[in-house]
């Protein structure tokens, strides 16, 4: 420790280790590859080890809720145990499937974590417990985490609670909307569409009775901007496509930012974004969309340290903005998604089948084939394994390393990571660069891991 430092967190250092998606409900501690244990001791080399498990930790006590989704991701309240063996000390609870199981669901997950005392943020009883940071105690400092989705079922955000009135379990959320800029008579055909389908008839009664109805508010049209079947459209030279968050989740989540800022030596910050950018002027599916990169950086701008995305399931760029890591999209580590014992009715009538049918029935119907992985691209069987080191107080350099999900295994072994060797690592290494550049973010690499110095 440096001379006249009483405290070993006044020095700035840190080593962080971030994966995203962690679909991990089998046991993996039990195994002996040598890769897997690399991967281990890689995470367990860190100050600090955050992921997303991407799952609900429950034994099945409560009713499924009605989703569009075909797993409904649960893990057993034991393999909260496992992701401490990892190496794991912060997740992530604000994610696409938080609310699979309901209040009930998300609550019964909080307490086991809880009960096993790992720090974790985004959900909670009411708003406010949702946005609020988790604190962890390091020798390095104390680390605050904050978490956000902007991938969720409405009746997943968390209420705000009152004086007199319980708020709403659920998760913190970020909304957003989508612009389109038309040219005038492609603005002109849509306002005649609306017409002739009858919505200016009803857009016009739920302006007059949406305050008495309990109903959003319908904006209003105006020569420049109009709203078709809940798209916003402005009027413009050409055709572009972009996406703004909404302002006052904006607002509410940089106001816990501050505080967290306040309170903790360093400030993590995470969002579970499935949203692509396909469409936004010189962007493709594997970009962030504009929303994304406008929070990540008014994060940065009011004191997060480094901004962790997650949610497509593919790894996306990275930036360096004001010296501090923004990475747009981590991708999955580990991706157990054919493996659960139990799938509400939902699940199975969707493809046709019956009480009769088990979960085997309903993976193979889902893939056509007993390998899923051969309809599947390899981009989501490859999840970064990203790590920012700081030394007084300054970003030193990011090193990037992937875990391997094992594309081409039975679904036995699907979805269990071991670090990717040099090939494989190469490859997603080099998409990753390419992202990157538009960032301006220089990745270099040697012997399959990516290197990149500020």
């Amino acid at each position: 420790m440096t001379q006249n430092r009483f405290y070993e967190a006044e020095i700035g250092d840190l080593n962080l280790i971030a994966v995203g998606d962690t679909i991990l409900v089998r046991p993996v501690r039990m195994f002996r590859e040598k890769n897997f244990l690399a991967l281990v001791e890689l995470i367990r080399s860190a100050d600090v080890a955050f992921s997303n498990p991407e799952a609900l930790f429950h034994n099945y006590e409560m009713p499924a809720a009605a989703m569009p989704n075909v797993a409904y991701v649960v893990a057993h309240p034991r393999m909260i145990e496992e992701f401490k063996w990892l190496g794991f000390d912060l997740l992530c609870d604000a994610h696409s499937h938080s609310w699979d199981y309901g209040a009930e669901g998300l609550l019964t997950t909080l307490r086991h974590l809880d009960e096993a005392g790992l720090m974790h943020a985004g959900a909670g009883q009411n708003l406010a417990e949702s946005r609020a940071p988790a604190y962890l105690e390091t020798p390095k400092g104390r680390v605050a985490l904050l978490s956000c989705v902007s991938s969720f079922p409405d009746g997943a955000r968390a209420g705000e609670q009152r004086p007199d009135h319980l708020g709403r379990p659920g998760v913190s959320f970020l909304r957003h909307k989508k612009i389109y800029t038309v040219d005038r008579p492609s603005l002109d055909s849509i306002r005649l569409m609306d017409g002739k389908l009858g919505q200016e008839e009803e857009k016009g009664h739920w302006r007059r009775m949406g305050q008495f109805m309990s109903t959003p508010p319908v904006p209003d049209d105006t020569d420049a901007e109009f709203h078709f079947l809940g798209h916003h459209f402005l009027s413009g030279e050409d055709f572009s496509v972009t996406s703004v968050p909404n302002e006052e989740d904006l607002n509410d989540i940089l106001r816990w930012v501050r505080e967290a800022r306040r309170q903790a030596d360093w400030v993590l910050m995470s969002i579970h974004s499935h949203e692509y950018a396909n469409g936004e002027s010189g962007k493709g599916i594997e970009d962030p969309p504009s929303f994304l990169e406008a929070f990540a950086r008014r994060c940065i701008d009011e004191g997060v340290d480094i901004f962790l995305g997650h949610g497509p399931h593919f790894i996306r760029g990275m930036e360096i903005y004001k010296g501090k890591p923004i990475f747009y999209g981590l991708g999955n580590v580990a991706f157990q998604n054919e493996v659960y014992p139990k799938l509400p009715a939902d699940s199975y009538s969707r493809f046709g089948l019956g009480h009769h049918n088990t979960p085997a029935d309903l993976y193979d119907m889902k893939t056509q084939v007993d390998d899923p992985s051969s309809k599947v691209e390899s981009i989501y069987w490859e999840g970064l394994v990203a790590q920012p080191i700081f030394k007084g107080w300054n970003l030193e350099e990011v090193r990037l390393n992937i875990a391997d999900q094992g594309q081409d295994q039975p679904r036995s072994r699907h979805g269990r990571p071991v670090l990717a060797g040099k090939d494989v690592a190469t490859r997603a290494l080099e998409r990753m660069a390419s992202l990157s550049a538009r960032f301006g973010a220089d990745i270099r690499i040697r012997d399959g891991v990516g290197y990149m110095t500020p």
